[in-house]
């Protein structure tokens, strides 16, 4: 499912036109975006958590050039699914 995919089931649903949920939605993942750049954990009670996660410092091999790199530590954006929708999905995939 695409973002327009989105977009038009909540515009269906809802009966809003597409412009403003588009707004919405892009509202949405711009707020996620910049609290997570700012480090700070976005939790959604009954759908999941988006965290940031701190990567340690790891040596790696550039195979092509037969050397050895340092990647330093970093963080990256997760997200973690709630007990509730994991369930869900679970219980959804085994029927």
């Amino acid at each position: 499912m695409t973002k327009a995919d989105i977009v038009s089931e909540i515009s269906k649903n809802t009966g809003i036109d597409k412009n403003t949920v588009l707004a919405s939605v892009e509202s949405f993942m711009g707020v996620i975006k910049d609290s997570l750049t700012e480090g700070e954990n976005v939790y959604l009670r009954g759908f999941g958590s988006f965290v940031v996660k701190k990567r340690a410092q790891k040596t790696a091999r550039n195979i092509s050039k037969n050397t050895t790199i340092i990647i330093p530590e970093h963080n990256i954006p997760a997200f973690k699914p709630a007990k509730v929708f994991l369930g869900s999905v679970a219980n959804k995939n085994n029927k």
